[in-house]
């Protein structure tokens, strides 16, 4: 009679593992993507952060936070981790196989599929935005830690199924994540691709930045700045174009970082208002008030 394998350490632990690797995802996600849906700027020890997590390609399907999905992933991962041990203690023993077996097959399946779509993503950072993000680093490194936890870490009958499992769902993956990112077609050196202004300006919204322009108070940003985009949306095409706007990236139109460097310019966006910098997106009614403006306060855009 051949006697049952005895599982590795490895295999022992490898639950324990994944959900504490899961719960840091989700730990990274999740503070990725309050920073992104409450307009907050992300603090990072090294820079490049904001160039890429406010690129094109840090949202999809037009508005949702690609962070937000990678939190569901690991969401996801960590429910089947722990999910045997969520059955009662007497539980039936052939429920508890089928929902090992089941929750190993979905373990493999989600930690390939992250593991690739990583790897895409970081040769988007790499080659394309051409900038270093270390949470979306620390995540693809989760994800291929998770990808290899989850092939390792079960006595898998069939270790050729697996691989072949494995390839389909990397094909699958790969062939989605182009025709996820498709549309955008994004050149990082080009400051026009992915931020078109694409609201109108009522007449208020011109007469403040005229007024702005004519009082010597700058916008200081950079053509991939989301935050900016935001900012510019606000006050809508027209009056967009009348603001004094300093582009603060060496590849963007007319770009002037060297007086961003003088000014001490940190994030973006940044208004300097009577010699005083102010962080962030502000309202044209915040603008209004900073800057002494007494016009017409019906802003708005269409």
């Amino acid at each position: 009679m051949l006697r049952k394998r005895q599982p590795t350490w490895i295999q022992r632990n490898s639950r324990f593992a994944i959900a504490a690797i899961a719960t840091l995802g989700i730990v990274n996600t999740s503070y990725l993507t309050a920073a992104r849906l409450l307009k907050g700027s992300v603090v990072c020890p090294v820079e490049g952060c904001d160039k890429v997590l406010e690129s094109p390609y840090a949202t999809v399907f037009g508005s949702i936070p690609l962070s937000a999905l990678g939190l569901l992933a690991y969401l996801a991962m960590l429910a089947m981790a722990i999910a045997p041990w969520l059955l009662k203690a007497d539980a039936p023993k052939t429920q508890r196989s089928l929902i090992n077996d089941q929750t190993w097959l979905g373990l493999s399946i989600g930690g390939t599929a992250m593991a690739v779509f990583s790897g895409y993503l970081m040769s988007i950072m790499v080659f394309e935005i051409q900038a270093f993000c270390l949470y979306c680093v620390g995540s693809a490194i989760s994800a291929l830690c998770l990808f290899g936890l989850a092939i390792v870490g079960h006595d898998w009958e069939d270790i050729g199924a697996v691989g072949f499992r494995s390839v389909i769902v990397a094909s699958i993956t790969l062939i989605g994540a182009f025709a996820l990112y498709a549309p955008l077609n994004v050149d990082p050196n080009d400051q026009t691709n992915g931020y078109a202004i694409t609201t109108t300006s009522k007449p208020a919204n011109i007469e403040l930045a005229e007024y702005l322009s004519t009082s010597d108070i700058q916008m200081f940003g950079a053509f991939w700045c989301g935050h900016c985009h935001d900012q510019k949306q606000l006050f809508g095409k027209a009056a967009s174009s009348k603001l004094d706007y300093v582009e603060c990236d060496p590849n963007g139109e007319n770009p002037e970082p060297d007086r961003c460097q003088a000014e001490q310019i940190e994030s973006y966006p940044t208004w300097k208002i009577d010699g005083e910098l102010h962080l962030g997106v502000q309202s044209l009614q915040e603008l209004a008030q900073l800057s002494g403006y007494t016009g017409s306060t019906d802003f708005g855009v269409e």
